[in-house]
């Protein structure tokens, strides 16, 4: 059974030429080194495009005409030259599920050609008894796995031979997972994400703000914060964008300092609306299981740094509306 790419000439352009030559231009653009920007890192470390053992990475999700580019840093970032196998973890945004769950399906199909699906490894998921899985409606309507595929395609392509086999794919849908259930996720792909050959694809955007995401959470210069109402003045100390930049890259920070905790902390504070909060959370407890297992020499593994951050508009009014992007990636 295949997955058809069923976002392809609306999210993204169905044409391979023409798909090809937008990413090639977004990647090039990527320049071969350039400063973090997180709160931790940002302006103290260089990244380098690719990164060796980068096999973590964050990506946007939305059209590409809005994220697109900003997806390019972290492809560029990741560090494909010993995948045998990818992991992709997406937020699902139309299907209700409190578990992950996996593809039936045996390829992905996009604009250039399929992508096999490593049937061993999803069989050992679905062996643990913790996952659901998709049915082919759910699958082929969700866009959050669907709009890497172009992108690990073209990586894949890129990193490995044309007569050779391709790495396969793992993709996972993430639901409105527990706390709890997250740490137990990271257990189980904690002996995958620490296997060298392994990279793993966290699919999510940032803040979606404005009256429309019913979230429009705002942090004045003083006092406390406050959900702005369309007929509120418009603030200017700071401007809603700024305030909007502020809470995301409050939340790359935790993100960056590498504890699931304070993740988890931070989007309840802010209540900001990152929508693959879940999928962070399932890797990030993975991290921190195979940084416990490590031991003392192993606290540096998984660090975050963030390489590009964009809004698909900045906000004036309470009455407009914007969605964070954020690229970042991880040395295992």
């Amino acid at each position: 059974m295949s997955r058809a790419p069923s976002h392809a000439g609306t999210w993204y352009s169905s044409n391979e030429e023409s798909l090809s030559l937008q990413l090639d231009r977004w990647l090039e653009s990527v320049p071969d080194s350039a400063p973090c920007i997180g709160p931790l890192t940002g302006d103290v470390q260089m990244a380098q495009f690719p990164t060796p053992r980068a096999r973590v990475i964050i990506a946007p999700h939305a059209g590409y005409s809005y994220s697109g580019a900003a997806a390019a840093w972290a492809y560029r970032a990741a560090d494909w030259s010993n995948a045998k196998r990818v992991f992709i973890l997406g937020p699902s945004h139309h299907f209700y599920l409190t578990k992950c769950a996996l593809s039936a399906c045996d390829t992905y199909v996009t604009p250039f050609g399929e992508l096999r699906l490593d049937k061993k490894t999803i069989s050992e998921l679905a062996a643990t008894g913790k996952f659901d899985q998709m049915s082919l409606n759910v699958d082929e309507a969700e866009h959050s796995i669907e709009m890497h595929l172009p992108y690990l395609h073209k990586m894949l392509l890129r990193a490995f031979s044309d007569y050779g086999p391709r790495p396969p794919i793992i993709p996972v849908l993430v639901g409105n997972t527990s706390e709890a259930s997250e740490v137990e996720y990271g257990q189980i792909f904690s002996k995958y994400l620490a296997d060298p050959t392994s990279v793993f694809i966290i699919s999510s955007d940032f803040a979606h703000w404005g009256s429309r995401f019913r979230y429009t959470y705002y942090e004045p210069m003083q006092g406390d914060a406050i959900m702005l109402k369309s007929s509120s003045s418009i603030p200017r100390e700071p401007a809603i964008h700024e305030s909007i930049g502020k809470v995301d890259m409050r939340c790359v920070e935790a993100i960056e300092r590498g504890e699931v905790k304070g993740w988890w902390e931070v989007l309840s504070l802010t209540g900001n609306t990152v929508c693959g909060r879940h999928p962070i959370g399932i890797v990030m407890a993975a991290i921190e299981a195979i940084r416990i297992q490590a031991g003392p020499d192993g606290q540096s593994l998984g660090q975050f740094r963030f390489v590009r951050y964009e809004r698909s508009s900045d906000c004036i009014s309470a009455k407009d509306s914007s969605v964070s992007y954020a690229s970042g990636f991880a040395v295992m």
